[in-house]
């Protein structure tokens, strides 16, 4: 069985979050990573997304990304909601970032006109993450990490499906880290 990426805590991900903050590209690093971490978008989804697809026509960030076939790995779409804090955050990098195009990627990359490949962003997330000491984690970290803080907070199984996009309960199930301290809490529960 192939090794899940690693769960990060808040402590990891606000070390990623100041890491970007003092590099190049920060905003448009910050909003990616948090695509990931606070839609529980994968890493592919995030690349192939396009100003439209986020951005209203009066320059407002949607509350719902409704995502075509062609962008998911599914090959079927699937509807992201987009919660306040990250509509926030995206609201900041459309006032750096305004393409001429609406059908342009939301996110540009300073090597290519085309923006990120799922490929390449994959490789970006991977290497942030090693340059800031998290042993374990990926491209699909910020993905687990959303669907497990879901999980722990009392989502059940099956609207953590319908929001991951998957079409089978024992994927979804995959997904949620158990952790000591949320078995301890559990128990707990039984009066």
């Amino acid at each position: 069985m192939a090794k899940q990426a690693k769960v990060l805590n808040q402590a990891d991900l606000e070390r990623v979050l100041g890491f970007i903050k003092n590099n190049k590209h920060a905003q448009r690093n910050r909003a990616m990573l948090l695509m990931t971490h606070l839609a529980g978008m994968r890493c592919g989804e995030v690349a192939n997304l396009c100003y439209k697809d986020i951005v209203s026509n009066d320059g407002v960030i949607k509350e719902e990304i409704q995502l075509r076939a062609e962008q998911t790995k599914g090959n079927e779409g699937r509807l992201v909601f987009i919660n306040a804090r990250l509509r926030g955050e995206l609201q900041h990098y459309i006032r750096i970032y305004q393409p001429k195009l609406t059908e342009s990627k939301f996110f540009y990359s300073q090597k290519s006109a085309q923006g990120f490949t799922p490929n390449t962003l994959a490789q970006h997330f991977h290497y942030l993450y090693k340059r800031c000491g998290i042993d374990g984690a990926s491209s699909h970290s910020g993905r687990r990490t959303f669907a497990t803080q879901l999980a722990e907070r009392g989502v059940g199984v099956r609207t953590l499906m319908g929001i991951l996009g998957h079409k089978h309960i024992t994927t979804t199930i995959k997904y949620v880290d158990g952790n000591v301290n949320t078995m301890k809490k559990a128990v707990e529960m039984v009066v």
